[in-house]
């Protein structure tokens, strides 16, 4: 224990060392003189803003740009850092009518470039400084036409000048939603500036090792995030749009990412037409980019059972989605939740089990509460979770040890499906493996559960739970005879039961609106598995 506490001790003073050093290179003349080398060439290439309409969320009413109070307007000593943020990526210029003074949007851009012209750790925040080229570029109408030559200069300058910094930092930089924005940016200067710095092939090539890092064999996130499948396909379409629309030959491999991000598109989302809730998650607005995909001629298919680790099993009326897939590598986990073998069942489009959803928000508690498994439609054992989380930073945690998945079986006929798996997360602790088997029997809109708690070794009088999770504003009730429980789901209803352990209604906390949680209700099995092998039984039937 010495020896570990005096290692990480030695490891978190390097760090440091090497924290400052950098600050101190990043805020040198050396550094500054190093991302001021450009070229003063014009803007060739002028994107049109609507082609970000699926990453910003534009405001139906725009504002003038004279109702704004532009004194002081770089007087950053009272704002939030949200706030902050949200003036410095200038995405709020999309919000702008475009009738606003061009004189005074660019006596904007001035001002900031006067006070901001050298790199600093706030305003020159990595994701942040992607946006604003995006942003500036995007915006040209407002912030590059009818200019005089001195602000062409200037503009054009920092520019290229903030594309050299991400060039620079772009490897650097630990978080690959970022890397994609980062990317982006620097493919978007390279079509606007002509390529004469070499953005476009710099962009372009770090792209292509961004995707062979972060996506499996078949497209799919190696997080196994759905979210995150949907962010790479909005940023992939918009770079393929901009050489499209710059009238430059669109690269193989852009296309082809297209394609397999598009086919997990639509697997996860347009099939279902839900929000699933797992391994990061939340509810989302997702029929604007399906408009969005149909306005620029995009249409994605796709067929199979089982993609990513997901099972999705479907008819017209309903649809069972299982998570039957191994953790993710520890690299890739910063998003994952333990809730391996959980489900999720949708009846005529609206939820009828669901998990519980993810807290994003900066409250580690809550973060690594609803990571934890008690927040899935899965077992636990002795109210300790199917993976286990270590912190690496005051935000976030990560996986300190992987899950695998032992077998799985899917089977979908007409009239009956089945999806059947284990897992192996409850071994190291227990020596206990988790296997699950779900059946539907689709003529009877009958669901019969079977949880197998397998012991290796003896290993009796075992606390489990399993829990069955349901969206707030879902009715529940218990029978007199405490042996089913009903479920109100608009005008649909639904029996649970179970033959031979206690069925229960808990409360719980519900985080599928992001950056937010309610209170749900849950149905809970709960008992004591005192046998080598011990099978807990459960239907869920339409009535």
């Amino acid at each position: 224990m010495i020896l570990r506490n005096s290692f990480n001790f030695i490891n978190h003073f390097f760090k440091n060392i090497k924290k400052k050093i950098k600050i101190i290179y990043l805020n040198s003349n050396y550094y500054d003189k190093k991302i001021s080398k450009i070229h003063f060439d014009n803007l060739i290439y002028k994107p049109s803003p609507h082609l970000l309409s699926s990453i910003i969320k534009y405001q139906n009413k725009k504002f003038n740009i004279k109702d704004i109070s532009t004194e002081n307007f770089w007087n950053d000593k009272n704002i939030n850092k949200k706030d902050f943020r949200k003036l410095n990526n200038f995405y709020w210029f999309f919000s702008l009518d475009l009738k606003s003074s061009k004189k005074i949007t660019q006596s904007i851009i001035l001002n900031w470039i006067e006070k901001n012209f050298k790199y600093n750790s706030k305003s020159w925040e990595f994701d942040l400084t992607s946006k604003r080229i995006i942003a500036w570029l995007s915006s040209h109408n407002l912030t590059y036409e009818n200019i005089y030559e001195e602000y062409k200069k200037k503009f054009n300058w920092i520019i290229q000048k903030q594309t050299n910094h991400l060039m620079n930092e772009i490897n650097k930089s630990k978080l690959i939603d970022d890397k994609i924005i980062g990317c982006a940016a620097i493919i978007l200067v390279g079509l606007c500036y002509q390529d004469k710095k070499n953005y476009l092939p710099f962009g372009l090539n770090l792209l292509k090792k961004i995707s062979n890092l972060s996506l499996d064999n078949q497209g799919f996130p190696k997080s196994r995030s759905i979210k995150q499948i949907i962010f790479y396909l909005k940023y992939f379409i918009l770079i393929r749009e901009w050489f499209k629309e710059a009238q430059v030959a669109i690269p193989d491999e852009v296309n082809e990412t297209i394609n397999y991000l598009g086919q997990g598109y639509a697997f996860v989302w347009q099939n279902t037409k839900s929000d699933i809730l797992f391994n990061g998650n939340n509810t989302s607005n997702n029929y604007e980019f399906d408009h969005y995909l149909k306005r620029f001629g995009y249409i994605f298919k796709n067929d199979s059972r089982e993609l990513g680790g997901y099972a999705i099993l479907r008819n017209k009326k309903i649809s069972l989605i299982m998570d039957i897939g191994n953790s993710p590598n520890l690299n890739f986990s910063k998003d994952y939740q333990s809730g391996a073998m959980s489900f999720e069942i949708i009846s005529n489009g609206k939820k009828l089990i669901s998990n519980c959803g993810y807290y994003t928000n900066k409250n580690l508690k809550l973060n690594e509460l609803s990571k934890s498994t008690a927040t899935h439609n899965t077992l636990t054992i002795d109210d300790h979770s199917s993976c286990q989380f270590r912190k690496i930073n005051k935000n976030n945690l990560i996986l300190c040890g992987e899950l695998k998945i032992l077998k799985k079986n899917i089977v979908f006929e007409k009239n009956y499906w089945k999806i059947n798996a284990s897992h192996n997360g409850y071994q190291k602790k227990y020596n206990s493996i988790h296997e699950r088997e779900i059946e539907f029997y689709v003529e009877q809109n009958k669901f019969i559960g079977k949880d197998k708690i397998l012991n290796k070794h003896p290993n009796f009088n075992i606390k489990f739970d399993i829990r069955f999770h349901l969206e707030p504003g879902v009715k529940l009730m218990k029978t007199q005879d405490n042996k089913t429980i009903l479920i109100e789901l608009e005008d649909e209803g639904w029996k649970f039961t179970c033959d031979n352990f206690d069925i229960n209604i808990d409360n719980g906390l519900y985080f599928g609106k992001k950056n937010s949680y309610t209170q749900n209700q849950n149905i809970f099995i709960s008992g004591i598995a005192n046998k080598k092998n011990e099978t807990i039984n459960w239907q869920l039937t339409k009535i």
